[in-house]
């Protein structure tokens, strides 16, 4: 079978065969070995030598993009080329066969210009030998070819000039141009015939590495599987190809496809192996484990988790047989993520879990963490095995460990550890982009790194800042890309809380599908604290006891503490603040257990607000003296305003049954921590909150007389509150 004048062999039997790319290829060999130093400068040939292993190695291009890549080298050396290429073509037949005949002085002399062990001479010869073992139709066929080559390329330069001219013309024509020039280049690809061996180990290399590192610089989906089809077509059992088409297919969410992809790889695999490999640990029984291994990987990946526990029971079963202990450590980690999806694997988990100890994996951590362990066990269990990733330069293992603590930090309200660690990872991935000329981090770990990074920003108040990471995880993460759902998320989360915060409660319910979409627990809590702000109380109760009872089921303690906090603040919000104490113990007892300090600190603010409500407000204050460092030293800016506000309420309340003198202290006191709340609420746009400060401090002068304050404070308030809806909910019960 012949195309473009290539022989095609089924299995890659043929190291190389010629084509009308590589003869052009040929020619700019050529014409360097006749162009003399002088004539070329020393910056211009290295443009050239850099040039060179992407066309050896590279898929066959198109004429006119090979004319504009050596253009772009070397301006002069471009004419020769397409004048030694133009004459080949509309010349004869012999002229091809001259061309080829002359090619081996290139390695004659006492000096000669190639040396047959280097890589163009290598490749040469390569040519030569593929050209000889050419019959003369092939030959002829080759030369036709050739031909219909030099034509494309001749007419491709006509139309990008006229192109170039009417846009001149008309001047808008900018747009239209990068539309085509995108068409343009993903048709390059495929302009060639069947890839060479070295080619297509080199296209399936480089597709493979942008898709784990940079997916926006792959092929898209579709054309990365046409050129898969393509190349499959000529040598169906090329397993490596199949298993690019599996992760292509994963791109695309088709799970038939990646199946079908994934399977047949292994079989092709296991044939090969077992025709080459006698030994069972590297051969047959290696990739039947594996194969059960990333089976149940992508079911997982897809929610059939019955059927990813089925496959990883057979990896297991076949590593244990086998003693390989980094196949079933692998096991482990997709152990661990059924734990979290499947609520009854988390027994096996913990059986799994004792054989690796010693080896301090992340997902060991990552158990710990959430079963309440301090974080310096947690430090400690991740640098013994950092000591190993950095001693390996094992950079990908350095990044989860990386995101593994800006997440712990996180989980235990420390955000400005978990700032620190996010950072650390975003400066690491810069330094090696610039020292290495690496492709972009496009990990999951980078990615949730950048996720944290946006929270963080957004619960200062840097919205804008927020905003410039969510954009940059747009641009590195596209919709389809398989991390995307993490910067979605992030960003729904983003939008609702600052929905919340303008009092712009329909535009914040809208969210809630989104969110729900992407993260149903979250989606629910959400949707209940909606019916809440909208005083909506028996729908956010029964939706909130449902949500607390799956949570608990599935041991989601992060969860379950702000359900119970929810719950509280329905209570005291319907007037029943007795009723809420009991459930603030619980979350505080949970808290404390699970070392979340944060949230503890926040149980103990809302226990502070139950107590005032109670008519204590001395052993309020004494509880917020208590609970206020942390917020105020890790706390979002809403807390950070809300806990001022109460300290505020606290101090007036107490200073009740003060004589004259100290009571105006009080009030004196308490005003300028009302002034500071409202500007933390003014960083976040929280304008309910604002206006709750401003009343509050509008009565607080008219108790000191102070009108001209009062009056400016009432104004604002008027203000506010004809811009926001009011749902008759006594101040004084809103935290």
């Amino acid at each position: 079978m012949m195309t473009n004048g290539v022989v095609h062999a089924n299995v890659f039997g043929i190291k190389d065969w010629v084509t009308p790319y590589k003869i052009a290829v040929l020619v700019l060999l050529n014409e360097m070995g006749r162009t003399g130093e002088a004539a070329v400068s020393l910056m211009e040939r290295r443009r050239l030598n850099q040039l060179l292993l992407p066309l050896l190695q590279g898929p066959d291009i198109t004429l006119s993009k090979l004319y504009k890549l050596i253009e772009e080298s070397c301006p002069q050396l471009a004419n020769s080329v397409q004048i030694r290429i133009k004459l080949m073509a509309e010349g004869e037949l012999k002229d091809m066969e001259q061309f080829f005949d002359d090619l081996s002085d290139s390695f004659s002399g006492t000096e000669p210009e190639v040396h047959k062990t280097s890589v163009v001479g290598l490749f040469l010869r390569h040519m030569i030998l593929a050209y000889s073992k050419l019959s003369f139709s092939q030959v002829f066929k080759l030369y036709t070819a050739l031909q219909q080559y030099f034509q494309n390329g001749e007419k491709k330069a006509v139309e990008d000039a006229d192109m170039e001219l009417a846009s001149r013309e008309e001047g808008e024509r900018k747009m239209e141009k990068e539309e085509l020039d995108v068409s343009i280049r993903e048709e390059e690809v495929s302009c060639s015939g069947p890839l060479s061996q070295k080619q297509a180990e080199f296209f399936l290399s480089q597709q493979a590495s942008l898709l784990k590192n940079d997916e926006t610089k792959a092929l898209t989906p579709a054309s990365l599987q046409k050129e898969l089809n393509n190349l499959l077509k000529f040598n169906p059992d090329f397993a490596e190809a199949h298993y690019l088409s599996y992760l292509n297919n994963l791109r695309v969410q088709d799970v038939f496809s990646s199946t079908h992809s994934l399977l047949h790889y292994f079989d092709r695999l296991i044939l090969t192996g077992a025709e080459s490999k006698s030994n069972g640990e590297e051969g047959y029984g290696r990739s039947l484990r594996y194969a059960a291994l990333n089976l149940a990987a992508l079911h997982c990946r897809f929610g059939h988790y019955q059927q990813a526990e089925l496959a990883l029971q057979e990896a297991i079963r076949i590593a244990q047989e086998s003693n390989d202990h980094v196949c079933l450590q692998h096991c482990l980690s997709w152990l661990y993520v059924l734990g979290q999806k499947r609520s009854d694997s988390y027994v096996l988990l913990e059986h799994s879990v004792k054989k690796a100890v010693h080896f301090g994996l992340p997902s060991l951590v990552q158990q710990r963490a959430f079963a309440g362990k301090t974080a310096n066990k947690l430090m400690d269990a991740l640098k013994d095995s950092d000591l190993l990733h950095w001693k390996h330069s094992l950079s990908e293992l350095i990044d989860i460990s990386i995101a593994q603590k800006t997440a712990i930090w996180r989980l235990y309200g420390r955000s400005t550890m978990a700032l620190q660690q996010a950072q650390m990872l975003l400066s690491m991935n810069s330094l090696e982009a610039a020292n290495a000329g690496a492709q972009q981090n496009n990990t999951e770990s980078f990615a949730v790194a950048l996720c944290h990074l946006a929270e963080l920003h957004a619960e200062q108040g840097c919205f804008a800042a927020a905003s410039e990471v969510l954009k940059h995880l747009k641009e590195r993460f596209p919709p389809n890309s398989q991390h995307a759902q993490l910067w979605m998320l992030c960003d729904q989360k983003i939008q609702f809380d600052r929905a919340m915060h303008d009092g712009k409660y329909h535009l914040a319910d809208s969210l809630v599908t989104g969110i729900t979409a992407l993260n149903s627990i979250e989606g629910v809590y959400r949707k209940a604290v909606v019916l809440q702000a909208q005083n909506q109380m028996s729908e956010a109760h029964k939706l909130l006891q449902k949500l607390l009872i799956h949570c608990q089921k599935i041991r989601n303690t992060e969860m379950v503490i702000s359900v119970l906090l929810s719950v509280a603040e329905l209570y005291w919000q319907s007037s029943s603040p007795t009723i809420a104490l009991p459930v603030l113990l619980q979350a505080l007892a949970l808290s404390k257990e699970y070392r979340l300090q944060y949230l503890a600190s926040e149980t103990v603010l809302n226990l502070a607000f139950a107590q005032l409500i109670l008519g204590i407000p001395e052993q309020a204050l004494s509880l917020l003296h208590m609970a206020i460092e942390p917020i105020l030293a890790d706390g979002a800016v809403l807390d950070k305003g809300r806990a001022m506000f109460l300290v505020a309420k606290c101090q007036v309340a107490s200073a009740a049954s003060y004589d004259p003198l100290k009571k105006a202290e009080a009030v004196e006191a308490a005003i300028e921590n009302l002034n500071e709340a409202k500007n933390y609420f003014a960083k976040v746009d929280c304008k309910e909150r604002i206006r709750d400060v401003v009343y509050f401090q509008a009565r607080l002068y008219h108790t000191l007389g102070r009108t001209q304050e009062r009056n400016r404070c009432a104004m604002l308030f008027r203000q506010l509150h004809q811009e926001l809806p009011s749902h008759g909910v006594p101040l004084i019960n809103h935290l």
